[in-house]
């Protein structure tokens, strides 16, 4: 049966079942919203007067929901988006540092501000695992009743480098320094706060281990699995060697583990202006902070953690930082050195040839402890208090982050601001929503993974999805990954805003966008790129929303999506072979690039803010939850063929049948549930439009209507209703006529609003707990803290997704078709 046929489902035509059939292709928030608008929306107006016209209906709704958006567009701006940015991204702010506590409490105070959240005396920080703490996350789907801010402490072992400590030098024959790197950024005057803080935070790896290291240098190129097996391949033993690895294609921590596990002393890693494209000197760009070109000191910094295994404090693997919890030693942290390395000292360890001659001594000093980590919350209840929406991004830098991540900071504080408007208007969302600004993402993910681990039950019975946000511009390019579920709804949202810089196109447009710089590239980076959007450019001809590529790593999002099984997403504007380089993880991430280059007039970040608050409201409000598993479903198909084109040849690939007819189950289950959403949502309407006609229900009727007075802050008589209110006149009824009571009065018009809306309730449980159905309590073979079976970050790539992880990496690495 061809699934995309509607008369193949149906056998004929009908005026909303072909919707429901093409789900796998169209976004669904505008077809409910059509239907609520057709059947229900003069209920609460005006009783006497209920006309049951649809235009008119879908007139008053379409007028609401658009002054519910508007509302919210018109409040993100650059001018506030260039203060934030200004305020934030100044100053270095390294997890567990005073800075960064004191940012935390800045968070805290526009949470207060924007939610009308009343201050105390004493500033709401809570030790994670208090009464304090465990109440305040979980009484946001139980007694709390108007918005809250709080902050919440965790306790992971992290460490810092020690600059007089951490040295580099090449030996002569002798054994004598002829050469000594300076291991440092120069800190030109020409970027003040880049020069002002270049002493501020060492270049060092969050968790490498302190320790020298004296040996032949080896050059691993990127220090992939493939780059290392082709140096085994040749004759190379790594035994005692110190590898040389450039930044880029994989994860810094795997470099490092795969030095580890081939028996290497240590590792450098640096930038190479190669993967600059075409933005460099040689094609006649100036560096900076006088050119577009990258500054050749800039420094890389970055967690080594191995972050495939699990991610989090490497101490309390599966369960949260508690100042007095039990410590275990950490199975992800690397147990040889590692350093970065700026390509003005990597140039003079270049090779001609993979070995080197010469001896190179490393030292790397660092100081590891407890250290306590701050993530600021709000929760905003919504009418249907136990279902949640989480959007989050990471406040902490390595030091200044004006793209990593205070532009990812600034979008959520613009996304913010517009609901805070919106809430002092009077609104209040369907759905809980809970905003998080998380810490110590840079060591590993550490707060969002501490927070996911401790409220790991809360968060697998009331979550619906997670939107993130992390870098939100470092270039020019829109890029959007996230749960195939969430995919349509996020290409709505994008659609659904302007592009930053022209008005004619959109966000979504932005897909195809490039830097203003040209020149020649290197080759093989050239190939790398063109391979990547190659491939992303097949995927996405049949259909452009799978432009929306599947979650791997990187990011918080992973406890949410590969550990819980929530759905999520995550959105930014990226760096293109023809935008100025980023400079990730250096002094040069500054305010004065930021402004510069990457975003003159911040005006992609506040589309983004927009973009994502378009999600988030949509996610909130809608009364049926607008995910589209049948997409999702239908997505498994192409994962299964992933890897029978990568496994073509090999011997180790099994038959495949079963799990080919286990997802033909899964997609015609799927689209059975698109049926009963639809069945639900008319039953829901028809019993909302009947209970109106009857004047014995009148007086509850008027009871909805004072309440909305009260609670809205509005004339029920003079405004329009939307979803929330509707929901929340359904919750009034069910307490007055419980569905057990019912039983005995099955032609009761209340009767049958309760049931239709118990039916709604059933078919949005259904919904959110479709991606837990790919939560395997084994987990993933080796790294069992990644329980996800569709989606999990590479085992050699870290940030990349591997779909089908278990099979794919049984199959294509451990080469047994028994575990798959």
């Amino acid at each position: 049966m061809d699934l995309k046929s509607e008369k193949a489902l149906f056998g004929r035509d009908e005026p909303s079942l072909p919707e429901v059939a093409s789900a796998h292709t169209r976004p669904r928030p505008a077809r409910f919203r059509n239907f609520l608008a057709r059947h229900s929306l003069g209920v609460y107006n005006n009783v006497k007067a209920w006309k049951p016209s649809c235009a008119s209906r879908k007139k008053y709704f379409d007028i609401y929901a658009k002054h519910i958006e508007d509302s919210f567009l018109a409040v993100p701006s650059t001018e506030s988006a260039i203060t934030n940015s200004r305020h934030y991204g100044t100053h270095p702010h390294l997890a567990g540092a005073p800075e960064d506590l004191q940012d935390a409490k800045d968070i805290l105070s526009v949470f207060q501000e924007e939610f009308g959240i009343s201050g105390s005396s004493a500033v709401p920080i809570f030790e994670a695992g208090s009464t304090e703490s465990r109440e305040a996350t979980l009484t946001t789907t139980s007694k709390l009743n108007k918005p809250n801010a709080w902050i919440d402490v965790y306790y992971p072992v992290m460490n810092t480098g020690n600059a007089d400590g951490i040295t580099l030098e090449l030996l002569g024959s002798d054994g004598e320094s002829v050469w000594t790197a300076d291991l440092l950024e120069d800190g030109d005057p020409g970027d003040e706060t880049a020069a002002k803080y270049k002493h501020a935070i060492p270049p060092f790896h969050g968790f490498s281990a302190s320790g020298e290291a004296i040996g032949q240098l080896v050059y691993a190129n990127y220090g992939t699995k493939d780059d290392y097996d082709k140096l085994t391949a040749s004759g190379v033993d790594l035994t005692g060697k110190i590898v040389l690895a450039r930044y880029g294609a994989n994860c810094r921590g795997l470099k490092v583990q795969g030095a580890e596990e081939r028996g290497a002393a240590g590792i450098l890693i640096y930038t190479d202006p190669r993967d600059d494209g075409a933005v460099v000197e040689a094609n006649g760009y100036a560096t900076y902070p006088y050119g577009p070109a990258r500054n050749p000191t800039s420094i890389q910094r970055g967690s080594v953690q191995y972050l495939s295994t699990y991610p989090g404090d490497p101490t309390t693997p599966g369960y949260p930082a508690y100042e007095n919890a039990t410590r275990v030693e950490g199975g992800n942290v690397p147990s040889i050195p590692s350093l970065p390395l700026s390509w003005a000292n990597a140039a003079f360890l270049i090779l001609d040839g993979t070995v080197g001659t010469r001896l190179v001594k490393m030292v790397n000093d660092v100081d590891t402890k407890v250290t306590p980590i701050w993530n600021t919350m709000a929760a905003i209840p919504g009418h249907v208090r136990d279902e949640v929406v989480i959007l989050g991004c990471h406040r902490d830098a390595w030091v200044m982050g004006a793209a990593d991540p205070t532009s990812g900071t600034v979008s959520l504080i613009e996304l913010v601001r517009g609901l805070g408007a919106l809430v002092r208007q009077g609104w209040k969302p369907l759905r809980t929503i809970v905003i998080a600004s998380w810490d110590a993402e840079e060591y590993g993910l550490i707060g969002s993974t501490e927070w996911g681990e401790d409220f790991a039950d809360w968060i697998q019975a009331h979550a619906v999805s997670y939107i993130n946000v992390d870098v939100s511009v470092s270039g020019s390019q829109y890029g959007a990954s996230g749960s195939p579920s969430l995919a349509h709804l996020i290409k709505r949202s994008a659609q659904d805003v302007p592009h930053p810089t022209d008005p004619s196109r959109t966000v979504w447009d932005a897909l195809y966008d490039s830097g203003p710089y040209t020149g020649e590239q290197d080759e093989e980076f050239a190939i790398m790129w063109a391979a990547k959007n190659g491939s992303r450019a097949r995927v996405a001809s049949e259909d452009d929303v799978r432009h929306v590529s599947p979650l791997g790593s990187g990011s918080d999002y992973t406890v949410f999506l590969q550990r819980l099984g929530v759905a999520s997403s995550d959105q930014s504007f990226g760096n293109t072979p023809t935008d100025a380089p980023y400079h990730y993880h250096s002094i040069y991430d500054s305010q004065m690039w930021q402004e510069t280059y990457a975003d003159p007039g911040f005006h992609r970040h506040v589309a983004l803010a927009k973009s994502l608050g378009l999600l988030a409201l949509r996610l909130a409000d809608s009364i049926i939850l607008p995910l589209n598993t049948t997409q999702y479903a239908l997505e498994l198909d192409s994962y299964v063929d992933i890897v029978e084109e990568s496994a073509v040849g090999l011997t180790t690939l099994p038959k495949l049948g079963k799990l080919r007819k286990a997802i033909s189950e899964l997609q015609h289950a799927s689209l059975k549930l698109d049926v009963e959403k639809f069945k639900a949502e008319k039953a829901f309407l028809k019993a909302l439009h009947k209970i109106t006609r009857r004047r014995v229900v009148r007086g509850i009727v008027h009871r909805v209507k004072d309440w909305i007075k009260r609670h809205m802050g509005t004339d029920s008589s003079a405004s329009e209703p939307n979803g929330a209110d509707m929901q929340a006149a359904l919750n009034m009824l069910r307490d007055i006529v419980p569905v057990e009571a019912c039983k005995s009065y099955k032609k009761s018009a209340i009767c049958d609003l309760t049931r239709a809306a118990s039916r709604v309730k059933m078919v949005n449980q259904k919904l959110a707990q479709f991606e837990r159905g790919f939560i395997s309590e084994e987990g993933v073979k080796d790294r069992e803290w990644y329980r996800h079976l569709g989606v999990a970050p590479g085992k050699y790539l870290g940030y990349g997704a591997t779909t089908l992880p278990a099979l794919t990496e049984a199959v294509l690495y451990e080469e047994d078709p028994k575990l798959a």
